[in-house]
């Protein structure tokens, strides 16, 4: 059985009065069976009255009637209210969209005002010269144009979404820096703090020291400074009683006496400075902390590979553009282009610095002293390397995988302090004071300090990694 909905469309043809396009208002017919709204077809009749034309005629079929041959048609009239009330009483079936105007269904659609109308809104003025289509045919042609405008809102879409995971990437790699910087800041001043603990008790034992040497010396001088003044208060005394004696008491021994008081000569104490020494300053900066654990490094020729040239005093070491006709002993790296420090640390903490200046390509670190020194070196504390490179202008510190090193300025000399106990081996940025990265492990046997200076590279890289000296202020007993 048909919708309610369905069935009062199905009539509206039928119920809509052909003159003004609405539903019947008090329909009657007229002689060619025709139905007309009452007013409607009395104004027709007087219209035809006015214009004075031959013949009163059906406004739809054009068939002749008579004026006032027209009579009620109550059954329509019934059928009108009932398909009104149709349309209009809620049910199950689902609610059509209908004109508030008109009340008739949206079947149309206006391109110009951009909605949808009913058939009558089509007939009028507001409407009458605009381009309209079925409402299903601008649905079908606005779906194409809205499916076409997915394409490219997608692929925005798309680009949102890729920029905003890489916002949320930088964002998380950034809380990264942070977290590693932090780490790092925190780390030094704990190391900085432990520095200064013990250089504190050094330079209090130090003080304790010089207070008690001086004490004793000063102690020393008043002792001797009291036996004197007793002997004379003696000598003094003994005069005096003797200036009291008659003659012949007074001459006894009187020419001893006189010697006695004449080789009476006061001798002065040492004199012993009150002033304190030059050692006690205090440093809050790492760097000169670190000097004071400054060692002299050399490099090993017999761990050198045969085109690396050494300078005489050993501090100094390039890549060679030939092969050096060199005992191939087990201690030579070969055919890693490597070298390392003759001082061996097993303990302790030790700091010396490197020249890099520009070079483009090194290697600085430390290594076990057992390494094997054949075939291919992998850099890493796995295989016993602790160590930082530059390639390619990029620093990374030879962990597994690497660690790149985000680096502000470029050193011209790198620091390089072992803590053997501590476990740690730290790198520093010489030229703008920074740290660069620190290795946390657990140390076992000898380390010795290890290099590579970069191949030739046609002279690019010819320059050479230069040891740099002690200061003379550097070392002292802070360093084991």
């Amino acid at each position: 059985m048909a919708a309610a909905g369905e069935l009062a469309g199905s009539f509206q043809d039928e119920v809509t009065c052909s003159v003004c396009l609405e539903y019947f208002t008090e329909p009657v017919t007229i002689e060619c069976g025709h139905n007309f709204c009452r007013a409607c077809i009395t104004q027709h009749c007087e219209q035809w009255e006015k214009g004075r034309r031959p013949e009163l005629s059906c406004p739809q079929c054009r068939a002749q009637f008579q004026k006032g041959e027209f009579k009620p048609n109550t059954q329509l009239n019934n059928i009108v209210q009932m398909i009104k009330e149709l349309r209009t009483k809620p049910g199950k079936e689902p609610k059509e969209d209908l004109c508030e105007r008109h009340e008739e269904r949206l079947k149309l659609f206006c391109e110009e005002d951009g909605e949808a109308i009913c058939w009558v809104c089509e007939k009028s003025r507001a409407h009458k010269t605009h381009t309209v289509v079925p409402i299903e045919e601008a649905a079908q042609d606005y779906k194409v144009k809205l499916q076409g405008a997915l394409g490219p809102l997608r692929k925005e879409l798309e680009q949102a979404l890729a920029l905003t995971s890489k916002e949320e990437k930088k964002t998380t790699e950034w809380q990264r820096k942070v977290k590693n910087k932090r780490e790092t800041i925190a780390g030094e001043f704990n190391k900085l703090h432990k520095l200064l603990r013990e250089e504190e008790q050094l330079l209090l034992q130090r003080l304790e020291e010089e207070e008690r040497e001086t004490l004793q010396r000063l102690q020393e001088n008043v002792t001797k400074l009291s036996r004197q003044s007793s002997s004379l208060q003696q000598l003094i005394t003994e005069i005096e009683e003797k200036c009291q004696q008659t003659a012949a008491e007074l001459l006894k021994d009187v020419k001893s006496t006189l010697t006695r008081s004449q080789s009476m000569k006061l001798q002065e104490p040492e004199a012993i400075s009150t002033e304190l020494k030059n050692v006690y300053k205090i440093s809050l900066d790492m760097k000169e902390m670190l000097k004071r654990f400054w060692v002299d490094v050399t490099l090993d020729p017999d761990t050198a590979h045969p085109e690396l040239v050494l300078s005489e005093d050993r501090k100094r070491v390039r890549h060679g553009d030939t092969r050096q006709d060199l005992p191939d002993n087990p201690e030579r790296f070969d055919p890693c282009a490597c070298v390392l420090g003759a001082e061996g640390f097993p303990g302790g903490r030790r700091y010396w610095e490197v020249q890099v200046g520009d070079k483009p390509d090194w290697d600085l670190g430390v290594c076990r002293e057992s390494v094997s020194r054949k075939g291919k070196v992998t850099l890493s504390p796995r295989n016993g390397y602790w160590a930082l490179w530059l390639r390619y202008g990029e620093y990374k510190a030879c962990t597994s995988p690497s660690t790149p090193l985000p680096v502000s300025v470029r050193p011209s000399r790198v620091g390089i302090f072992l803590d053997y106990e501590a476990g740690e081996v730290s790198f520093y940025n010489v030229t703008d004071r920074s740290q660069l990265f620190t290795f946390t492990d657990t140390f076992s046997g000898t380390l010795r300090p290890y290099f590579y200076p970069g191949l030739n590279a046609g002279g690019k890289n010819a320059a050479p990694l230069i040891i740099c000296p002690v200061p003379a202020q550097a070392g002292g007993n802070l360093c084991p």
